[in-house]
């Protein structure tokens, strides 16, 4: 009996050990082929394009920057010029591509680094360098505005160039208005070389006004550039407005809201009309030349040239201007006299005591002066700053 015990026991000693030995040897085997990872690839499958090629010269500024990527998505481009400057932009949703947020600059160098991963996360990098196109033409924009200086409530900003203009929409996205009351300022094109950009109403008196310009890397025509990055900044002065009744041939300035002055006028007579509708004083000159050639419908008995006419303000381009006057003294306050100017009582050479003295040196560049009741046309809106004749909605 103590045998049979004995040998049952050594027989289940025997039979564990095996079992121990077998069961745990194939048990770890099994769990180590189950959590051994894969070999991880050592080459991303990600593979990054960069337009334009390294290297590339004269290369536009918009338009020809391009980061794509196959096989993978961009974690991320960074976009510097030569002083270091980081270019805007952003990755699209789907990880697939980069582009600018605005143009480039011209004549610039630039460094793009572009990182992607793929699908098991492998990273990869692509770097370019390339340069941007120097303009050999330029559109040569010019406004009608002085830096720091003094304007009336109607002034408008007109910005003509020196060749036409294709791409109209690329300018006004290349220039911004900064007010400090927030006033909203539109563009309105007159031809394909001049825009001009008002609000809607007259500005308010104490606005002060930058205008924002980045023309020079903008394709305003086929390789033709905008020509000039800068700021101008004005500011808007008391609020003057003149009315010139052309029946009753008076003109009445009002300040601030208050009648400050009513004075006899003559305007234009018969066959010269004046304009009606608001124009703005857009030049003042303390004496000026005026002559009857290019006035159509002049004959040689009444033409005439006058060298230094005082106390010149213009008001439109076709040669409207309130001015004074020393030889139709008698017309005023009675009838129009003139070839389509408004007539002020002045001294030959102009005195500040004068009607007209004491007018011109109220007045700003930028005054709205409105012409009412003359047999005359409407101002055409591009005859001079005359947009106001223009409606909002059509603006």
């Amino acid at each position: 009996m103590k045998l049979i015990r004995g040998g049952l026991t050594a027989g289940v000693l025997v039979l564990t050990t095996v079992a121990c030995s077998a069961g745990g040897g194939g048990a770890s085997g099994d769990a180590a082929a189950r959590i051994a990872p894969s070999p991880k690839p050592t080459v991303s499958a990600a593979r990054i394009a960069i337009e334009p090629a390294s290297g590339a010269s004269d290369v536009k500024p918009s338009g020809a920057l391009k980061v794509s990527v196959a096989s993978g998505k961009l974690s991320k481009v960074t976009v510097t010029d030569q002083a270091g400057k980081a270019v805007a932009g952003a990755i699209s949703a789907d990880g697939a591509s980069w582009v600018p947020s605005a143009n480039l600059s011209v004549a610039s160098q630039y460094k793009v680094t572009a990182q992607a991963i793929d699908a098991d996360g492998v990273a990869t990098q692509a770097d370019s360098t390339f340069g941007t196109l120097t303009p050999e033409k330029d559109a040569g924009p010019y406004d009608n505005i002085d830096n720091d200086g003094k304007y009336g409530v109607a002034m408008i900003v007109s910005l003509n160039f020196r060749k036409p203009v294709k791409d109209r929409a690329a300018v006004e996205k290349g220039i911004s208005f900064e007010t400090s009351d927030n006033t909203v300022v539109k563009g309105h094109w007159f031809g394909d070389q001049r825009v001009d950009f008002r609000p809607e109403k007259f500005w308010k008196s104490g606005t002060k006004v930058t205008v924002h310009y980045r023309l020079k890397s903008v394709e305003v025509s086929p390789d033709v550039y905008g020509g000039v990055d800068s700021d101008q900044t004005f500011t808007i002065g008391r609020d003057q407005r003149t009315t010139v009744d052309a029946r009753k041939d008076t003109m009445t300035v009002v300040r601030d809201g208050e009648t400050v002055d009513t004075v006899p006028i003559t305007a234009g007579k018969p066959g010269f009309d004046s304009w009606n509708g608001t124009m703005v004083i857009s030049e003042k000159a303390e004496r000026t030349r005026m002559s009857s050639q290019g006035v159509s419908g002049v004959s040689a008995a009444e033409s005439y040239d006058l060298s230094d006419v005082p106390h010149a303000m213009r008001l439109t381009d076709s040669g409207t201007y309130v001015h004074g006057n020393s030889w139709a003294i008698g017309a005023m306050g009675s009838y129009n006299a003139s070839h389509g100017c408004i007539g002020v009582a002045d001294a030959r050479y102009g005195s500040d005591g004068s009607n007209a003295g004491k007018y011109f040196n109220s007045a700003l560049v930028g005054d709205p002066v409105t012409v009412v009741n003359s047999k005359g046309a409407e101002v055409a809106p591009d005859n001079g700053l005359s947009g106001w004749n223009t409606d909002w909605q059509n603006w």
